[in-house]
């Protein structure tokens, strides 16, 4: 079902029914089979970059869409209704690109951004290891400087698009303490860097997620972003921006759910109605409506914030603990209202049951957000 949005202009209107028809054309027919065979859609990115849908809220000067981050994350919504995988892949690519964006030089900006931003590339964002997981300050990746380059030698976790990416953005230590931390930007096909086999995942089999290891890897001193010792800076300033990508994300996967739920429900029958007719089904279906429209009411109050220069990180954190969980919800419900089809493959509400749990994790875990709430509400000055 296609969801009625406000949208600010004509422009997000046609953007949005582009997505749609590429969602409907080019990813539903083989989004089964490749989530079963575990395959890597690269013709996908491909055509999603020809279309400009890999760049979409960044400045029109550097090759971007120059799209608020209200029209990007409905983008973004449409197209985890169809492939979450897929969507998942272009936040963590948007999320890839804003370092550069936000603390590279004119000069590192005119090299390399524009390719990044045409959709011929596509990025991931390497700042968690295999201790080092939600306490980001504990990493112990190093980079060492020797002369022209950085010496890079250590492992990373969980990285998304690991080992078909065309970039990295990674975190290493190069001091001690919290703001020993640094970024650089490490191109495929570095010397020394090589990736594990791919994490036998629960859901979101169709891209690749790997650890990667870095032995005595080179990498040129101009490929550091940002300041020595301003890599947290960096990193923690995209993330409240990857959690947006992240709510938009689940309340793509809910949305299909529920489509899925009513589709049912209104063909299947029993004691001589449809069950959507009987009032114990129906009131779960109202909840789960319920819950996927608060749900993205709330990202994209957090995505106005954004777009107009307020203060946006609390808000960002609600909007992906509120849509997470509402996410993992539905999706169960969903696969209560199919019964016992819903527990099998030949329905997609099994699929979107477990790609939810994996939004409840990952861009902070959702006792992460908690912890960022409630600290925002301590220190509140009244």
């Amino acid at each position: 079902m296609s969801v009625d949005r406000l949208l600010p202009s004509g422009e997000a209107r046609e953007l949005l029914q582009l997505t749609r028809d590429i969602s409907d054309k080019v990813l539903d027919p083989i989004v089964d089979e490749y989530e079963r065979a575990a395959r890597y859609p690269d013709s996908v990115f491909a055509t999603l970059g020809d279309a400009g849908l890999l760049s979409l809220p960044f400045p029109e000067e550097w090759g971007g869409g120059g799209q608020s981050n209200e029209v990007y994350l409905q983008v973004l919504e449409e197209l985890a209704s169809k492939w979450a995988a897929v969507a998942v892949a272009v936040s963590l690519h948007t999320l890839a690109c804003q370092p550069l964006l936000d603390f590279g030089t004119d000069a590192q900006k005119s090299k390399w951004l524009p390719e990044m931003l045409s959709g011929s590339t596509v990025g991931a964002y390497s700042l968690s290891e295999p201790q080092a997981g939600s306490d980001a300050a504990a990493l112990t990746c190093k980079a060492v400087h020797e002369g022209n380059y950085y010496r890079i030698s250590g492992a990373k976790a969980w990285i998304t698009h690991g080992g078909v990416a065309d970039f990295y953005n990674l975190f290493a230590r190069t001091d001690e303490g919290n703001r020993g931390v640094s970024c650089f930007l490490v191109p495929k096909g570095t010397d020394g860097l090589t990736f594990g086999k791919p994490e036998e995942k629960m859901g979101l089999h169709a891209v690749p997620t790997t650890s990667a290891h870095y032995d005595n890897a080179l990498v040129p001193g101009d490929r550091r972003i940002g300041q020595e010792g301003q890599g947290l800076h960096i990193a923690f300033s995209a993330l409240d921006a990857g959690r947006l990508g992240i709510a938009a994300v689940a309340v793509g996967i809910a949305q299909a759910a529920l489509d899925d739920a009513v589709a049912y429900a209104q063909e299947r029958k029993a004691f001589g109605k449809r069950i959507v007719d009987h009032q114990g089904l129906g009131f779960l279906l109202a909840d789960m409506a319920a819950a996927v429209d608060s749900a993205r009411a709330t990202y994209l109050e957090a995505a106005r914030r954004c777009d107009a220069g307020l203060p946006y990180s609390r808000h960002a954190s609600v909007a992906k603990l509120v849509a997470t969980d509402a996410a993992m919800k539905v999706t169960t419900d969903a696969v209560q209202v199919l019964g016992g089809y819903g527990y099998t493959r030949d329905f997609r509400v099994e699929r979107y049951m477990r790609d939810a749990k994996i939004t409840q994790i990952f861009e902070g875990t959702n006792q992460i957000q908690r912890m960022v709430i409630s600290r925002s509400l301590a220190t509140v000055q009244h």
